[in-house]
């Protein structure tokens, strides 16, 4: 009886990280924050009622040969879907307090770093220090060297950005969605403004909500449900028309190949070769002859 009951609370648990994933849509597509603010109650109060009356106890971690003598070193908290899909959720209030329209003005470059520094960091600290359960960590390096296939997926990035995204930004207009740059100074801010936010990025679609999500469900449901997140917030960045298209297969990508590497540097290193093709296409874009390196 109580395996049928822990197999029927696992089956019920994806409502909620649903509902809470189905917030980014709200927030960064519809535009309607009332929605996002609801599905997001509703996801953890769901949560909350499918743990009602399951209270694992946390486990001492202790080192030592013998029980009697071994030496407590700290404790093991057993996870919480209610925990974790509500630092998810806090993640997401913190970027949708702010327009994500891409701007380069002193300002809103200001309003982007707290806003989405704040999105990471602070259930990050929430996690370690309110939560005790260290469910978030940012493993930057494994110690183990690329291989041949890793290698060669770096170069096939740059290969299918430099085919795929002038297409993409040029013949469907979304480059208008990022701001002129024809001066230096502009030119430089957008090439710091777009690899900052493909490293935030990875911290906090990966390292958080895609890790977080893994704490209770298996690799492709959770790859998947991030995936929505993911690709909502590039939606509002500017991604939009058939953008989806591409953007959807990419948040897929990265999920499997940090379940593959998992290694942060390597995900990242993906995201900035990618996002330098992307930096390249809208300076060109916004400067035709500038950078005469593309097809279109």
């Amino acid at each position: 009886m109580t395996d049928v009951r822990r197999d029927t609370r696992q089956r019920w648990s994806f409502v909620p990280a649903l509902l809470v994933c189905a917030a980014a849509p709200a927030f960064f597509v519809l535009e309607i924050p009332w929605l996002g603010w609801t599905l997001l109650a509703a996801g953890i109060a769901v949560a909350g009622l499918i743990e009602r009356g399951r209270h694992p106890e946390d486990q001492v971690v202790s080192v030592g040969s013998r029980r009697e003598s071994a030496r407590a070193i700290g404790l093991h908290r057993p996870p919480s879907l209610t925990r974790d899909l509500s630092l998810i959720a806090i993640g997401l209030l913190i970027v949708s307090i702010i327009p994500l329209a891409a701007e380069l003005d002193n300002l809103a470059m200001l309003r982007f770093t707290l806003a989405l520094g704040g999105a990471v960091a602070v259930p990050y600290l929430i996690s370690r220090f309110v939560y005790r359960d260290r469910a978030i960590s940012f493993p930057w390096r494994t110690h183990k060297r690329w291989g041949g296939l890793q290698w060669g997926w770096l170069v096939a990035v740059l290969v299918l950005g430099w085919l795929i995204l002038p297409f993409y930004f040029i013949t469907s207009g979304v480059y208008q969605n990022w701001p002129v740059v024809d001066t230096p100074d502009l030119i430089a801010r957008l090439f710091v403004g777009v690899g900052a936010v493909g490293i935030w990025d990875e911290l906090f679609f990966i390292c958080t909500v895609f890790a977080l999500l893994r704490r209770h469900f298996p690799d492709l449901v959770a790859n998947l449900l991030q995936a929505i997140v993911f690709v909502s917030f590039l939606w509002e960045l500017g991604y939009r028309e058939w953008g989806p298209l591409l953007t959807i297969p990419f948040a897929l990508l990265q999920g499997y190949i940090f379940l593959r590497t998992h290694s942060l540097a390597y995900v990242v290193t993906v995201h900035l070769l990618f996002d330098a093709v992307v930096f390249a296409v809208l300076v060109h874009a916004h400067n035709p002859g500038l950078l005469p390196i593309f097809l279109v």
